[in-house]
């Protein structure tokens, strides 16, 4: 005996079976097959079964090739509707064609991380994407799926808030004249828990509300919609968006479920990002349409300025000609000629002028071929137009421009096809600069672009170039709008000797590193 050791006394007798009856992890014998053989107290409690009742059980693990040591999970459904997960690991029992499982719950965890994960995607799909039913689709499965529910609704309220339309809905399929079928169940008095969630503008719910639902005769419009798949607790929870009620998150809840304070609070999240997109598709309706009244307001001012007047002209002349003839006085020649000379030059215009307004109605798609080429052709097109030089310098080292968001280099081809516009209508210049560029600095990145022109510049403040006055007009509220949506500024200054400058700048993510050594490439 070691004389530096204290002697330990020897273990009792069956102390290894207390220790495995007291612990609190499962552990058990399985056979080949997966049927259980033996197990402890905290096994048969896992699995929702009497110690007596264990042996014999087919098990939810399967025992195989590779299983030693290694993290598995396993569901395990102890009741109709009832799911839990086990996280396990198998050992097999040597010169034996059994094994040993130890085993443990991790249903919670698991749907912790669920719910954290779909509030996750949510948000970036609420941030990236353009369609609303899209998103809420999305959404409503995220719930779906993250939660274990049986069926999920994302309702919004129209305009003018006497109506919901279904926009998102997983687990349950879509039934034509839904809004009808539920105004008819209120008619014959069933109790709409979705009205009272808006109306109370807080969560509602309710257990055990599919056998009531079933059972009331008033329901019967929506029975057939809401009979499968079988569900029992239900909970209403109203969208809300700065302060306004927009709509509401229906959750149906599969059998055997409990809503808890946690189920509610992850409902609660996920509604505030429906609400938030609900919120975002309607600013963005707003802004498209206040950009569409703008963009006809223009035109017509365009088509008033140019097209209508050299319209009126070809008239007068032509009706010059015809009241000659009219009192039997046919022109000489060297009129005719005259004339025909000078309809054919306002024709001309007034083709070079419509074709200038398609070319800005129907642009190349900067999405398509990129920025820097649709802004090449728009240079091209209005140099061929208008007479005027039209040069496109971009500073791009590191070939970025390229994988910028689409919708940015949307707004910011609009915002330099709008000043050049503004340039080549009002400036009377000789020559337009295009500049574009991305610049980096210690604490941060950002795009400018710049129209230049050598006209009359600002002036007094009549709308005479690029920036159309550099502070009023609504072809200068368009490009304001359309900056401040990425966090820009569009900027509008006198150039020294004559001419304009236009200088839209918008700060960029420092996701992707820009290259040093960046210079000029100037084409024209």
């Amino acid at each position: 005996m070691d004389p530096g050791r204290s002697p330990v006394p020897a273990a009792p007798h069956g102390w290894a079976d207390e220790v495995l009856q007291h612990t609190g992890e499962g552990l058990a014998e399985i056979d080949a097959g997966g049927v259980f053989v033996a197990g402890n107290a905290a096994a048969a409690a896992l699995c929702g079964l009497d110690p007596d009742d264990l042996p014999g059980r087919r098990s939810p693990f399967r025992p195989g090739a590779g299983d030693g040591g290694g993290d598995r999970t396993a569901e395990w459904e102890p009741a109709a509707g009832t799911v839990r997960e086990f996280s396990y690991v198998l050992d097999p029992v040597p010169g034996t064609d059994r094994w040993v499982v130890a085993f443990r719950d991790v249903t919670e965890s698991r749907l912790h991380q669920r719910r954290l994960a779909a509030i996750a995607k949510a948000a970036s799909r609420v941030a990236s994407e353009r369609s609303l039913t899209s998103t809420l689709e999305t959404l409503a499965q995220e719930v779906l799926q993250a939660d274990a529910l049986a069926g999920v609704q994302i309702l919004t309220v129209n305009s003018v808030g006497d109506r919901l339309h279904v926009m998102g809905a997983a687990g349950f399929g879509r039934t034509s004249g839904f809004f009808e079928k539920l105004q008819e169940c209120h008619a014959r008095g069933a109790r709409l828990v979705t009205l009272e969630a808006l109306a109370g503008g807080g969560p509602v719910v309710l257990p055990h509300r599919y056998d009531e639902v079933m059972h009331d005769p008033a329901w019967e419009p929506m029975q057939d919609f809401l009979r499968h798949p079988r569900w029992d607790a239900f909970a209403s929870v109203p969208l809300v968006a700065r302060g306004q009620l927009v709509g509401v998150l229906n959750a149906f809840f599969a059998p055997g479920r409990t809503v808890g304070d946690t189920d509610l609070s992850f409902l609660v999240a996920m509604a505030e990002q429906a609400a938030m997109a609900v919120d975002q598709a309607s600013r963005l309706e707003r802004e498209s349409e206040v950009a569409r009244r703008e963009e006809r307001q223009r035109l017509a001012r365009d088509l008033h300025d140019s097209v209508v007047q050299q319209v009126f002209s070809i008239m007068m002349q032509a009706k010059s000609l015809g009241v000659l003839v009219g009192r039997g006085l046919p022109p000489p020649p060297e009129q005719v000629a005259r004339v025909a000379e000078e309809l054919s030059g306002v024709a001309e215009d007034v083709l070079a002028d419509l074709r200038g307004m398609v070319v800005e109605l129907r642009p190349v798609t900067p999405a398509g071929p990129g920025l820097v080429p649709a802004l090449q052709s728009l240079a091209d097109t209005t140099a061929a137009r208008s007479g005027l030089r039209v040069t496109l310098a971009v500073r791009d080292p590191s070939d970025e421009l390229a994988g910028l968001d689409p919708d940015l280099v949307e707004d910011v081809y609009r915002v330099v096809a709008e000043a050049v516009h503004n340039s080549v209508k009002h400036a009377s210049a000789s020559r337009v600069a295009v500049r574009l560029a991305l610049a980096d600095s210690s604490r941060r990145r950002r795009l400018t672009a710049e129209v230049v022109d050598d006209g009359i510049g600002l002036g007094d403040g009549s709308r005479t170039a690029a920036g159309a006055a550099g502070s009023s007009g609504f072809g200068m509220t368009a490009m304001r709008e359309r900056a401040a949506r990425w966090g820009g500024v569009v900027r509008v200054r006198d150039v020294g000797g004559g001419g304009t400058r236009l200088r839209l700048t918008l700060p960029l993510p420092r996701t992707v590193p820009t290259g040093a050594g960046a210079h000029w490439a100037a084409t024209s």
